[in-house]
């Protein structure tokens, strides 16, 4: 990913996400808790360590590549997640979305592959 062809995507001035618009298959980075960037890993050929990013936080998803949109929606959420839970108690007020009701770490588990 060269840096004039990337979207960036930002809360409160921090990456979540990073999206090439010129490469081919088309693919995002999306940060990610390093177990479960592990366990993606494992499950979907289509997701490596994070391109020029620290691969123990960051996945490379391929988007349009077979994994099922519902699956990719998660990874963007928690990608955001993240990032909205590491900033400071008075930023994250500010937050334009509600997040989804959590499940466990094990329900999250089972539901995966």
């Amino acid at each position: 990913m060269d840096g004039e062809t990337v979207l960036v995507f930002k809360v409160a001035g921090k990456m979540f996400a990073l999206i090439s618009l010129d490469e081919v298959p088309a693919t995002a980075n999306l940060k990610c808790d390093p177990d479960l960037a592990l366990e993606l890993r494992d499950c979907y050929d289509q997701v490596r360590p994070g391109y020029h990013m620290n691969k123990k936080h960051w996945n490379t998803v391929q988007i349009d590549s077979g994994i099922p949109e519902s699956e990719l929606r998660k990874m963007i959420d928690h990608s955001y997640d993240l990032v909205v839970e590491s900033l400071p108690r008075a930023n994250r007020s500010k937050r334009p979305r509600v997040a989804a009701p959590r499940r466990s770490a094990t329900a999250r588990r089972r539901a995966r592959c």
